[in-house]
């Protein structure tokens, strides 16, 4: 279960509203970038919120990946967005396609600024002797 687990908090992001608004465009953006970095995708949900008080609705979009997963969600009224990248190391490597799928996501959104954090999950650790 040893994998990389990638989260990055957008804010400011200078992108096209249409990436922050409408589900049915940014899934196919997501879609596109999980081939690209070389990564299957193995099922799919995209799903649009509505307009409140606040502001327009924002959109999540969630791939299931044969490695494991993708989810970006959006706040168009905040121009805000957050990643989740995960990725299995089961059988093979995947980290550095992980990383090549959240720098495609970066570089579409165009934030201002970017927290980032990358976990590495599932260690083995050594038997006890």
């Amino acid at each position: 279960m040893q994998g990389l687990h990638l989260t990055a908090d957008l804010h400011g992001c200078r992108c096209a509203a249409v990436w922050l608004l409408d589900a049915a465009a940014l899934g196919a953006a997501c879609a596109d970038a999980v081939r690209a970095a070389g990564l299957q995708a193995v099922g799919q949900l995209f799903h649009s919120f509505p307009a409140t008080a606040h502001g327009p609705g924002g959109v999540t979009a969630t791939i299931l990946l044969a490695e494991s997963h993708l989810c970006v969600h959006t706040w168009p009224e905040q121009r805000a967005v957050t990643l989740d990248v995960y990725v299995c190391n089961f059988g093979a490597d995947h980290s550095g396609r992980a990383r090549a799928l959240m720098d495609a996501l970066l570089a579409l959104f165009d934030p201002a600024t970017v927290q980032q954090h990358a976990l590495q999950r599932g260690a083995v650790k050594a038997p006890a002797a």
